[in-house]
């Protein structure tokens, strides 16, 4: 499957400043598969390390510090001599090893050379000793579930030709337009994890997917009381499980009273840290002015929380296939598409998105590009901009205002009208 992450790794390793890499996640999210598929690629051989199936790597690390030592063992058990430069040394699972993670900081200060890539699920990351954690001493890559644009390379590598091929204000045939539209419905059923996405590829079977999706919540659900440390993992199960509940009220944003009658923020605030530190769910913080640095208007009390999935997501609302498929207007439609362009938009701006609400207008994303503010609409269908999001375009004149929709690819006054499948080249279309 293609990854864009490759790329990301193909630049790391040709960096004179590289450092040891840990790439972070949720789990399933494809890291292993991504750090094997780099090795076989790009280097001469690599030499994988799972710390979880492995038990007896522990010992290597708590005894010994200095990296040469550490490289002279991890050789032998290997089987073949690593390479600086030409052997690719893959840790996984690192968070179970607390001083394989530390000893990163010894690799990047004594022998940098040695090119190393570890990874584990945020879930168990969380567990590793503050001390444990090389801080300023290793890069950081983010993996993602895959992306449409990941998706439809996998299901449809002719579209995904023509996909590629679009560039700012190319007019897109019908024929093209119409097929793209449902190839993303189809990538609102299966969404973005990988092995959901290899079943559809293999069988074009959705009841084997949703499977695949029942079996990957219930995981998860196991994991939190598994990993959750100090943190109590009830709440962290009663807030995952009440993302669905929350996104379905009018305004979207967070109430910890609907997670439990009379719930306070301190009651559930750690679990929601967790959540959004393992990667299960996106924040989105309201802003006061859509003005710039963004970042400097958050209201910290008032924030909309995602799913890391649009293809869980679906799972977890029970949104029967045919309501999308068939392009009926459905209960939870907005925020199943809100949730896609939010996933779609994550990583290609400096600046997370945020919201905005006042008593006259609601955006449902604003987005930082360089000093300007960009207003963001997400329509699930083809009808025009709300009121609202009209009224502030109107007002404030940016110089870029976007309308994601099932509309083709135009200007239309200020506002441009980008099509739900072009989200994730949202910054190049600018």
């Amino acid at each position: 499957m293609k990854r864009n992450a490759i790329a990301d790794l193909i630049k790391w390793k040709a960096d004179k400043e590289r450092k040891p890499l840990v790439v972070r996640g949720a789990r399933q999210v494809g890291k292993t598969w991504l750090m094997k598929e780099f090795g076989k690629t790009c280097y001469n051989s690599f030499v994988y390390f799972n710390f979880d199936e492995e038990d007896e790597l522990k010992s290597i690390f708590d005894v010994n510090k200095n990296p040469q030592r550490i490289i002279e063992l991890l050789s032998i058990i290997g089987g073949e001599k690593i390479l600086p430069g030409e052997t690719l040394i893959v840790f996984d699972e690192i968070q179970e090893c607390p001083e394989a993670l530390n000893s990163l900081k010894y690799f990047r200060e004594k022998a940098n050379e040695y090119h190393i890539i570890a990874a584990g699920s945020l879930l168990g990351t969380l567990l590793a000793k503050p001390k444990s954690y090389p801080v300023g001493m290793v890069n950081l890559l983010d993996l993602y579930p895959m992306s449409f644009d990941e998706f439809l390379a996998a299901v449809d590598p002719p579209l995904y030709a023509y996909y590629e091929s679009i560039v700012k204000e190319q007019t897109i045939e019908e024929i093209f337009h119409n097929r793209l539209l449902e190839a993303y419905s189809t990538y609102l059923i299966i969404g973005g994890m990988p092995e959901c996405v290899a079943s559809w590829v293999g069988y074009r079977d959705p009841v084997r997917v949703s499977q695949i999706q029942r079996e990957l919540v219930e995981i998860y659900e196991n994991d939190f009381s598994k990993h959750s440390g100090s943190v109590n993992s009830g709440r962290i199960l009663m807030v995952f499980r009440s993302i669905v509940l929350q996104l379905a009220k009018p305004n979207e944003k967070f109430m910890y009273g609907a997670v439990r009658s009379g719930g306070r923020a301190r009651d559930f605030e750690e679990a929601i840290e967790w959540l959004v530190s393992a990667g299960m769910l996106n924040r989105v913080y309201n802003v006061s002015k859509t003005e710039h640095p963004l970042s400097a208007f958050d209201k910290l009390d008032a924030f909309k929380l995602f799913v890391f999935d649009t293809g869980l997501l679906k799972h977890m609302a029970g949104i029967d296939n045919s309501a999308i498929l068939l392009k009926s207007d459905y209960q939870f439609k907005g925020q199943l598409t809100e949730n896609y362009v939010l996933q779609q938009l994550r990583g290609q701006f400096d600046v997370e998105p945020r919201y905005y609400s006042d008593k006259n207008s609601e955006l449902d994303f604003v987005l930082q590009y360089g000093t300007e503010i960009i207003p963001i609409e997400a329509k699930g269908g083809e009808n025009k901009s709300a009121p609202s999001f009209k009224k502030y375009v109107f007002d404030n004149q940016p110089q870029h205002a976007i309308r994601f929709s099932k509309r083709g690819y135009r200007k239309d006054g200020l506002i441009t009208n980008i099509p739900l499948y072009l989200a994730g080249k949202t910054r190049d279309l600018l």
